[in-house]
């Protein structure tokens, strides 16, 4: 994999395009620049100073990069590197970044013509306890959840279909003590409503679709939605604060298949917001949210704050390049600090949650941790979801439930949660104003690629699935496999 240009800021622009951007000799100038989003109905400008991206953040993300496996341009998968960063990459000040090689329009003399559409990019969820085994299957068949080894990709339909079954009836268990499914889509769909209400009071009018990975309504079809009513200009948004591999990644790899494959969409021009955990309002609405949980306490400075993120395969950071670990730990970091300045100097600590499999994840592992802050006497707890903007399974049963049980049988006597930011005032108006800031800086992907042939030969899938299943079979139920999963996976 080669790198090509990178760039690390509040809100990284990720460019749909196939083509090569460490290629361009395209130059911004350094100091103060401007730009001016023009309405017929009004206009939202800025006027921000550009800098370099910082060396000392020790990875690069928000860049593509050429799988040569594949022979095209990839995102959100290995394009970050812990190296120092590969060209030159300037960051507007309110976040959005761009390449060098991005052409960025100053002025849009034709924006009263324009259509703009925002994307909402989610993980989707099951709506009934009947979905909850299909769901987890495209789940597992996601190259960027699962990951085999070239040689053996063929197994990775059979393999998501095996451990989709196994792992169905306690999914459904989970579900089922939450009301028999999970709630994303309605607090997705709620969240885009008043994302478009947020823009239209901000005297920007759009259409906002939503786009979950893994369930209805799928990715696919928000964006034949997009096509169909000829939207001219699109911010893509996934709900993720952070950026890694296995989420944001996952997500506009589908989109850059999509693009790079139709006439139309290839030349919509595209700006993708990659991550937004630094932005103010963000951190200012969690924050709003922590103080207000701890008041609630008894002992409001007795309270240890404890944050708890999706954890990723620890092979995704050490060997991918996945950002997702530094990004945390700078939330964190940057939360801590606006709580500090309000006054509130509680200890805090951060652990990830929600692995599976048998391979290792990121630690501290939160059940292990709060088994620790038992044995050491801490009394009061307040668990932030602080990767998640939405309320769903991870939240509701695994949280509220689970950790919960666990704390209090470790000695843990006052438990707190605070809520996911949802509908928030202060978030979704940050939101949209991560919209207006990165609209301008959307631009155009490359002229489509030919779709290389291929091989429908039903024999040969046949045998191909059969031996596929055969095989996943075997490795599933050896003795060192099933001593692997038996703690983590059934």
């Amino acid at each position: 994999m080669d790198a090509a240009v990178s760039c690390s800021g509040v809100l990284p622009q990720m460019n749909l395009s196939g083509s090569d951007l460490s290629r361009s000799d395209h130059k911004f100038p350094m100091g103060r620049s401007s730009c001016s989003y023009a309405r017929s109905i009004g206009a939202v400008s800025c006027n921000k100073g550009l800098r370099i991206v910082p060396k000392k953040l020790e990875f690069l993300c928000s860049a593509a990069s050429r799988d040569e496996e594949r022979n095209e341009m990839v995102f959100g998968a290995s394009h970050c590197e812990k190296k120092s960063p590969v060209g030159e990459a300037l960051c507007v000040a309110a976040g959005v970044c761009t390449y060098g090689g991005t052409a960025v329009e100053s002025h849009h003399s034709h924006i009263a013509e324009e259509k703009v559409g925002v994307l909402l990019l989610n993980l989707g969820g099951p709506e009934t306890l009947d979905d909850v085994q299909p769901f987890l299957f495209n789940l597992f068949a996601d190259p960027d959840i699962i990951r085999l080894p070239r040689a053996f990709r063929f197994l990775q339909k059979p393999l998501a279909k095996l451990i989709s079954v196994l792992r169905a009836p306690k999914s459904k268990e989970g579900y089922a003590s939450i009301g028999g499914g999970s709630p994303l889509r309605k607090i997705t769909d709620e969240q885009a409503n008043a994302l478009k209400m947020a823009l239209e009071s901000k005297d920007m009018p759009v259409n906002v679709y939503v786009g979950m990975r893994y369930w209805y309504p799928f990715t696919e079809e928000a964006v034949h939605q997009i096509k169909s009513d000829r939207i001219t200009r699109l911010v893509v948004l996934p709900l993720y604060p952070q950026f890694s591999i296995s989420t944001t990644g996952s997500s506009v790899r589908v989109l850059q298949k999509i693009f790079r494959n139709d006439p139309y969409l290839s030349r919509l021009p595209v700006s993708v917001i990659n991550s937004w955990y630094q932005r103010e309002g963000y951190i200012k609405s969690m924050a709003d949210l922590i103080s207000k949980e701890i008041e609630s306490f008894s002992e409001p400075a007795q309270v240890m704050i404890f944050f708890s993120a999706h954890g990723v395969p620890l092979s995704y950071v050490k060997d991918s390049g996945d950002p997702y670990k530094d990004q945390m730990e700078e939330c964190i970091f940057l939360i801590m600090k606006e709580l500090k300045a309000r006054g509130i100097n509680n200890e805090h600590t951060l652990a990830y949650q929600s692995r599976v499999g048998p391979v290792q994840w990121l630690k501290p592992y939160t059940d292990e941790v709060l088994v620790e802050l038992g044995q050491k006497g801490v009394k009061s707890l307040l668990a932030v979801p602080v990767s998640f903007v939405s309320e769903h399974i991870e939240t509701l049963e695994e949280i509220d439930m689970e950790y919960k049980e666990l704390a209090l049988e470790s000695g843990i006597e006052n438990w707190g949660r605070v809520p996911a930011l949802g509908l928030t005032p202060s978030f979704i108006t940050d939101l949209a104003d991560a919209v207006i800031e990165a609209l301008p800086l959307a631009a155009a992907t490359s002229t489509p690629k030919t779709t290389p042939a291929v091989d429908h030969d039903p024999m040969i899938w046949a045998i191909k699935m059969f031996f596929g299943s055969f095989l996943a079979f075997i490795l599933f139920f050896s003795p060192k496999m099933l001593m692997a999963f038996r703690n983590h996976l059934i």
